[in-house]
């Protein structure tokens, strides 16, 4: 259960989570590395569960949390749209119910992002958006610490967006109202990020420093940009419309000729899965510039600070 005392806290978005939080959690996640490269047993999880509930899919998001919460002493249950049925069968505030008596905290990675907060809302244990259709916080905090040790503080620099307005981009949204980083998404016509994702973070963007701009153009985008990212034209849940994406997104392909517009400093990232030749040049993602494989360790990294800190608080005080 929760520490005792402790205001039970989720992460479904990033603005569940202060700046001063945020910056709280990329220290830890740097101490959660340091401890794994330097051999240190560190469980202060000893004991604690997790429950995985999974309608999607995802090997990093599977391995990283259950290779991290073992790491930290804990147990990982995996939980499969086979096992568990989100909203059919027993209601969902049932389940969470039920789950919240059995384990420790709870992440979820679905379809609609009103399940993961039907989850969170009837749970009595902390609860995580390892994804939704609207958003992916983990990824994204993930993402800005594999900058920040790579090329310093996020804050002022000029972030490209290349592709679809889909749960990442709205993310990284976030993240610039939070950051106050400038960012540009370059996406084609009919495939910008949903306008409540802008709507969510006026008055962040408005008192802050933080700038977000839409463009159709990646050139436009990927100029002096510090880091350009990109992701699948056609995720999971999304099949049907391949064809049709694929023709849209002719044009919006990160490219060594696309990487030469950005700062010479300038950092790639990808979430992966990336398929090499459609959103982006096997070049580019092998390039030095390239930080995918980091970014890919840094999401056990990450997540096993925020696993902590939801369930101890400050890693500094455990």
């Amino acid at each position: 259960m929760p520490q005792q005392g402790k205001k039970k806290r989720d992460f479904l978005t990033l603005l569940d989570l202060s700046k001063e939080e945020i910056h709280t959690l990329l220290e830890q996640t740097g101490f959660q590395k340091e401890m794994r490269r330097r051999g240190v047993l560190h469980q202060p999880l000893q004991g604690r569960t997790l429950g995985m509930i999974f309608e999607k899919a995802s090997t990093r998001t599977r391995v990283s949390f259950e290779a991290g919460m073992y790491q930290l002493g804990g147990q990982a249950f995996f939980l499969s749209a086979r096992d568990i049925q989100l909203g059919r069968g027993e209601p969902l505030s049932d389940s969470a119910i039920v789950l919240s008596r059995y384990l420790d905290i709870l992440l979820v990675r679905t379809y609609g992002h009103d399940k993961v907060e039907e989850l969170a809302k009837h749970s009595t244990v902390p609860v995580i958006n390892g994804l939704s259709d609207s958003f992916h916080p983990c990824q994204i905090l993930t993402d800005i610490f594999t900058y920040e040790e790579n090329r310093g503080s996020i804050a002022g620099k000029r972030v490209a967006w290349i592709g679809d307005g889909n749960n990442m981009a709205n993310t990284w949204i976030e993240a610039a109202a939070l950051l106050d980083f400038n960012l540009v998404l370059a996406c084609p016509e009919g495939y910008e990020p949903e306008a409540m994702a802008l709507l969510r973070v006026g008055r962040l963007l408005e008192t802050g420093k933080g700038k977000v701009e839409v463009v159709r153009d990646p050139r436009v985008a990927a100029a002096g940009a510090d880091l350009v990212t990109t992701d699948v034209w056609t995720s999971m849940g999304q099949e049907a419309e391949q064809q049709a994406r694929i023709k849209a997104f002719s044009g919006y392909m990160v490219d060594e000729a696309l990487m030469a517009l950005a700062n010479p400093q300038a950092l790639f990232m990808h979430c992966l899965p990336a398929h090499r030749g459609e959103e982006v040049t096997a070049g580019v993602m092998d390039s030095p510039q390239s930080v995918v494989w980091d970014e890919a360790e840094n999401r056990m990294h990450f997540q096993k600070a925020l696993l902590v800190w939801l369930l101890l608080g400050n890693q500094n005080d455990v």
